[in-house]
């Protein structure tokens, strides 16, 4: 698996990370066991999970010395989303997220995490605030790396400007369903020297086509957890992408999940794509597309068929 580095920073992180939203859920500890183990063994070195996936943390942290030595591995995770009571039981003050942070260190079972991502921008508490548990944390060498998540354009450069602990990264919903990030966050990005982590790389799963005719029952689509998420990109003009998507799949005698992930991987600024899998099966099948490279006419009618408007201050006046 090729690897590049995270923005402008010196950690080196593969083309696609393991993402873990459905440990504990959908997907039973045994068969996550089975994915990171086949993750590996194609040379992934970056799993990503998040606070409020309490299960998959405990099962990680499990699999951490087992399965992989800790310093084989990249332990990405989250803090601010989580809503627990108490007085520290959420948001992003600096109370809450140092009570976060050695919460997911309990969970993992481990001494430091690698890339602790803010997960949300919290309006309720002043970015100072915020950033300082970033600090306090790296001081105290719990965290290597720091990054956010889910931030909008203005937020993110915001946050970077005012951090005096250097933020690496973040971590978007982008996708041929999802461009919207195009608008802001990519050039913020890219102006403060931040790679893209890119989640829901498939766009919830529907660009692998398995949901154009009818929803099958064993996705995620049917999941009681995962239902809305799935339905979120269900539309007319999705519709139209993913048929672009099938056709050029068909083409190039490869899959539409490979080709979805072929042309995420290789847009301006990103630095990985976080696949999450049901089952190991599907996830062979996204370790796979490391082998595609799209020829230039069909990332450009992919490109085309997807593509967002942009306007004023987005696009300069002619």
């Amino acid at each position: 698996m090729q690897h590049r580095h995270l923005g402008r920073s010196g950690l080196r992180v593969p083309r696609l990370a393991l993402g873990t939203m459905t440990w504990g859920k959908d997907t039973d500890a045994d068969e996550a066991t089975r994915q990171l183990t086949a993750y590996i063994e194609a040379g992934g070195t970056l799993v990503d999970t998040a606070d409020v996936y309490v299960d998959a943390e405990h099962i990680l942290g499990t699999l951490i010395g087992d399965v992989i030595e800790r310093d084989d591995i990249i332990i990405a995770t989250k803090a601010v989303a989580r809503r627990d009571d108490g007085p520290f039981g959420g948001g992003a003050s600096r109370g809450a997220l140092l009570t976060a942070l050695n919460g997911s260190l309990r969970r993992l079972d481990v001494d430091h995490i690698d890339l602790w991502q803010l997960h949300a921008w919290d309006a309720g508490v002043p970015i100072e605030e915020t950033l300082s548990a970033i600090d306090a944390a790296a001081a105290a060498g719990k965290i290597r790396y720091a990054g956010v998540s889910n931030y909008t354009g203005w937020q993110l450069a915001t946050a970077a400007a005012a951090s005096t602990f250097p933020l690496v990264s973040t971590q978007v919903e982008y996708s041929l369903l999802e461009r919207g990030i195009e608008r802001e966050v990519v050039p913020a990005a890219h102006h403060h020297g931040l790679g893209i982590l890119c989640w829901a790389p498939l766009g919830r799963g529907v660009l692998t086509g398995k949901y154009r005719n009818a929803t099958p029952p064993d996705s995620r689509g049917s999941s009681p957890h995962y239902a809305p998420y799935v339905e979120h990109h269900r539309s007319e003009r999705a519709a139209r992408i993913v048929q672009a998507v099938v056709t050029a799949a068909d083409g190039l005698g490869t899959t539409p999940l490979a080709v979805a992930l072929a042309w995420v991987r290789e847009r301006p600024g990103v630095a990985t794509a976080v696949v999450g899998a049901r089952d190991t099966t599907q996830l062979h099948a996204s370790l796979a597309s490391e082998e595609l490279t799209l020829p230039p006419a069909i990332r450009a009618a992919l490109d085309d068929v997807s593509d967002i408007e942009l306007g004023y201050p987005e696009r300069p006046l002619g």
